[in-house]
C-alpha cells in the first residue's frame, strides 16, 4: 500500500483557463472528488450516516500552486490524513503529474472537515464515525494519537 488514497485525472480543456493553463478553482474541486471516492470506496456506510443526519462541514480549504499543468494532463490526486481529533479530520492533498513513469508534484493542498449532527437550524459537533476513523487509519502521515475532548 502506498500510504496515500489516490484519484487518477486526465485534464479536460473545460478545466484551463484562457491562458491554457488549469484554472486554479478545479484543484478544489478535484480534492472534494478524491475524498467523495474515499468515503465511496473505503468508508460506505459513512454515506449512509450522511443520507441521515451526519454532516460533513468543510472548514478550511487551501492549495498551493507549485508547476502549470495543462490540458490532456495525466494527474494523480493523492490524500493522506494529516490529522484526526474527536469532531474533525484534516487531509493533505499532493498533486502530482505523471507523464512516461515520471512524476512531478505541481500542487500541494490541504483540507479540514468537521463532523455534526442534527437538523440544520441546530446542528451540533459529533465524533469522527468509527468507520471512517478504521478506514482513515493506513493514509496517515503520522500516527495519530488520542485526543482528549471535542476539538
Amino acid at each position: 500500500m502506498p500510504g496515500y488514497y489516490e484519484i487518477r485525472h486526465t485534464v479536460g480543456f473545460e478545466e484551463t483557463n484562457l491562458v491554457g493553463n488549469v484554472y486554479y478553482v478545479n484543484y478544489l474541486r478535484w480534492q472534494g472528488r478524491c475524498r467523495e471516492m474515499f468515503l465511496k470506496e473505503k468508508a460506505p456506510s459513512v454515506l449512509d450516516e450522511v443520507r441521515d443526519d451526519l454532516k460533513l462541514f468543510t472548514l478550511k480549504v487551501e492549495c498551493e500552486f507549485v508547476a502549470e499543468i495543462t490540458a490532456f494532463d495525466e494527474l494523480s490526486v493523492r490524500m493522506r490524513l494529516e490529522e484526526l481529533t474527536q469532531t474533525q479530520v484534516q487531509f493533505s492533498f499532493d498533486y502530482v503529474k505523471v507523464t512516461g513513469g515520471q512524476e512531478v508534484l505541481v500542487a500541494k493542498g490541504r483540507q479540514r472537515i468537521a463532523c455534526m449532527r442534527g437538523p440544520n437550524t441546530d446542528t451540533v459537533p459529533a465524533r469522527v464515525p468509527e468507520e471512517l476513523r478504521r478506514a482513515l487509519a493506513p493514509y496517515a502521515e503520522a500516527p495519530v494519537p488520542a485526543r482528549a475532548g471535542l476539538g
